[in-house]
């Protein structure tokens, strides 16, 4: 053989590197080595399980198709012996001319339904530590020799990286897998826990479900407005899970509980050395909701000088890392809820006017409990029914009709979130001390309220429904504040409610009332 060894490593390794997908890159090399000696194939393999078995990581071949190399099978007791002590132990290039004298080729031969054949074996090792080996074989007996295997020997260390490459490409790939199956499985977790059932949705919520189903399939931001402790986070996952985004990432930030110091970092990342501490490159929580959606909790908290980097994000879908200059493109889906009001604090300057035109696309309004009270019994079911379980009670304690009516004329300033703690007291309260496992009001522990007196009609002998006196009461706000509903001494602040909610109690109430000029 009159072979330039040079030309040959070269060849190979411009073959064996020009892929990131192993099995292409040993088809390229295959296709030009049948031109230097004869060969039909080449496999890459590990041996596992202290060398009981064979897997093959890649193999390319002139074979059919169909005819489909086996990726694991188990060894002999005489094959993985010699494996040990054989191959596991030279450096050298193995011919095997006779595959009936070798175990380890015979017995994977017989396997494959293959007996006259001719394979050449080496051990691939990096830095000194073993991690496979590669075969070359061709149809027919007595077909290699020193000269083959001796320019076998010289593609050693280009096979050797090719197959640390592979390996460590397939524990990324493995590893993305396990991550993905996480997220699918933690995505159904939150749609179990409060995505797929909306307690309240065919009474108290039923506008809010409606505006939910109609905005969920499209891109558009949406804003939740409402008193703390109503419901946003569970109508913001309601709006993941019913997008065509609902297998992707959802991404929470409360953003008033980052410190302002860290906020940037947080939510835009940081290249490493960006500051003292930055010890590695950290992608922000707009990053990881690439592909999915995010909700900006408490949207209100966010400092001014944020405020701008997130309006750069709304207008292009682009983030730059803190310390970097490249802009990274993200597709996410924003979600923002705040129980502040927006306008007031636009106008004492503590919020862009320009961000909230750009993301109060489409506000949904959530009505605190004290105006959904028919939702109370189907809320308290709910949360006993979650909450006993880890209470180690023989039967889930019930709640007596009379009971319900107390707490339908309790006020809940705290809203659902309170609810769900009072709840929680009862069930501790309860302890499996009533017999008939029911529970009773003072279990529920609330505090006193204040006696009202009642509001009678003007004949004095009929009292008002709760809508009639909400009715005449934001009728005289409105005409003290001569109809302006919004900004500094508007019937909004008088009543201390959230503008928003004043107007959407004001069309529920049929109450139209233009600012006099």
């Amino acid at each position: 053989m009159n072979i330039n060894e040079n030309d040959f490593f070269r060849e190979v390794t411009m073959r064996i590197c020009s892929s990131l997908f192993i099995e292409k890159s040993l088809w390229r090399a295959l296709n030009y080595i049948k031109t230097i000696m004869p060969v039909t194939g080449m496999n890459l393999h590990l041996f596992e399980q202290d060398m009981t078995e064979m897997r093959t990581i890649a193999y390319a071949t002139f074979y059919d198709k169909r005819e489909k190399l086996p990726l694991k099978m188990g060894l002999s007791k005489e094959a993985t012996a010699k494996l040990k002590y054989g191959l596991w132990k030279t450096k050298n290039v193995i011919i095997v001319n006779q595959p009936e004298a070798n175990p380890v080729i015979h017995s994977v031969l017989k396997k494959v339904g293959k007996s006259k054949m001719s394979v050449m074996l080496m051990r691939l090792e990096i830095e000194g530590r073993g991690l496979g080996g590669l075969a070359i074989f061709a149809d027919g007996l007595n077909l290699y020799k020193k000269e083959h295997s001796h320019l076998f020997s010289l593609i050693h260390e280009p096979f050797a990286i090719a197959m640390s490459n592979a390996l460590q490409h397939m524990e990324l790939l493995n590893h993305k897998n396990m991550l993905i199956d996480d997220l699918q499985y933690m995505n159904r977790e939150l749609l179990h826990i409060s995505g797929d059932v909306i307690v309240g949705e065919k009474f108290g919520l039923n506008e809010v479900m409606e505006s939910v189903r109609r905005v969920a399939p499209l891109e558009s931001p949406v804003l939740l407005l409402g008193e703390t402790g109503v419901g946003k986070e569970v109508i913001a996952n309601a709006i993941h899970f019913l997008s065509p985004r609902k297998k992707g990432p959802f991404i929470k930030v409360n953003c008033g509980a980052i410190p302002e110091s860290l906020l940037d970092s947080e939510l835009f990342g940081h290249e490493m050395g960006a500051f003292t501490g930055a010890v590695k490159q950290n992608r922000g929580r707009f990053e990881r909701a690439n592909g999915g959606s995010i909700l900006l909790d408490e949207i209100a908290e966010l400092p001014l000088h944020a405020q701008i980097r997130f309006l750069r994000v709304l207008q292009e879908k682009k983030v730059e890392r803190v310390g970097g200059t490249k802009s990274i493109p993200v597709d996410i889906r924003i979600i923002a809820s705040t129980h502040q009001d927006l306008e007031k604090m636009i106008s004492i300057n503590q919020f862009r006017k320009d961000l909230w035109f750009r993301f109060n696309v489409y506000p949904i309004i959530i009505p605190p409990l004290r105006e959904r009270k028919e939702d109370i019994p189907a809320l308290v079911q709910h949360f006993i029914e979650r909450k006993y379980k880890g209470m180690n009670y023989h039967a889930i304690p019930t709640v007596s009709g009379g009971v319900i009516s107390q707490l339908k004329n309790f006020h809940w300033p705290g809203n659902v979130r309170e609810l769900e703690n009072a709840v929680e007291r009862a069930l501790i309260q309860y302890q499996g001390r009533n017999k008939k496992g029911r529970l009773t009001f003072e279990d529920f522990m609330l505090p006193q309220q204040k006696s009202v007196t009642p509001i009678l009609s003007e004949d004095n002998n009929k009292l008002l429904k709760i809508d009639e006196v909400m009715r005449m009461h934001i009728q005289q706000a409105l005409k003290v504040t001569n109809g302006k509903i919004h900004g500094q001494n508007g019937a909004a602040e008088l009543l201390d409610i959230n503008p928003y909610t004043l107007r959407a109690r004001m069309k529920k109430h049929g109450i139209f009332y233009k600012k006099k000029l």
